[in-house]
């Protein structure tokens, strides 16, 4: 990856246009809340049917699904909490954005969907969150 794009907006993130969208997962693959249950909800069941059976998914990794009927070639599923609603620290996010734009890569996609990982769930401050994930973004090859 030899350029980054940033372009942060505000919205539904199962209707961007873009080649895949990051599910904000934890180590089970459950979509079953937050930005996972949006869209388990809006592409079918077998994106998180898939993302279970890639269970347990470690902390800082990321696996790629289906996009069930989503218009998108992938769900990235990328793991910053052990458990739903788990405190966690800013690293665990750095390490998701950075295993997700890994996986992005490595799939060919040419653009990329990110939500605010752990603000809700994970309980970390929108600005941290946000150096966090620019942070992966800045050291991405």
């Amino acid at each position: 990856m030899s350029r980054i794009t940033v372009d942060i907006r505000k919205g539904d993130i199962t209707k961007v246009k873009a080649a895949a969208i990051v599910n904000a997962s934890n180590t089970t693959g459950a979509m079953s809340d937050g930005v996972s249950l949006a869209i388990r909800r809006a592409g079918g069941d077998i994106i998180e049917e898939q993302a279970i059976a890639e269970a347990p998914i470690p902390i800082g990794m990321a696996v790629a699904t289906t996009a069930g009927s989503l218009p998108f070639r992938y769900v990235i599923h990328a793991v910053s909490m052990k458990r739903p609603r788990q405190r966690i620290p800013p690293e665990n996010i750095t390490e998701a954005t950075k295993a997700a734009v890994e996986c992005a890569d490595r799939l060919g996609c040419e653009s990329l969907a990110i939500p605010d990982l752990g603000v809700r769930m994970g309980k970390v401050s929108p600005t941290d969150a946000a150096r966090a994930m620019l942070d992966a973004l800045s050291r991405a090859k």
